[in-house]
């Protein structure tokens, strides 16, 4: 049940990191828990477990981490698509 739960979270913060950017996160749903889940490590890294826990996953420093990934991911998109 934990497992969903991430899963569940980490969508939900990848889909609100795109919703705060104004961009689509690339691969749908997928993407959007990729993101999430990718998103709450970097920011679990850079800024520690502080804020609410939800399904393992510590909401502020995963919404900035998803927020980081998504800019990355779109400089990096926007730079191939160029070429």
């Amino acid at each position: 049940m934990g497992f969903i739960l991430m899963l569940i979270v980490g969508g939900l913060i990848g889909w609100l990191a795109g919703v705060i950017l104004g961009k689509d996160v690339p691969g749908g749903i997928i993407g959007n828990i990729i993101a999430g889940i990718i998103g709450s490590a970097i920011g679990g890294s850079l800024l520690g477990d502080m804020g609410p826990v939800i399904g393992g996953i510590a909401i502020i420093p995963a919404l900035i981490g998803s927020i980081i990934l998504i800019l990355v991911l779109s400089f990096i998109l926007k730079a191939i698509r160029k070429k």
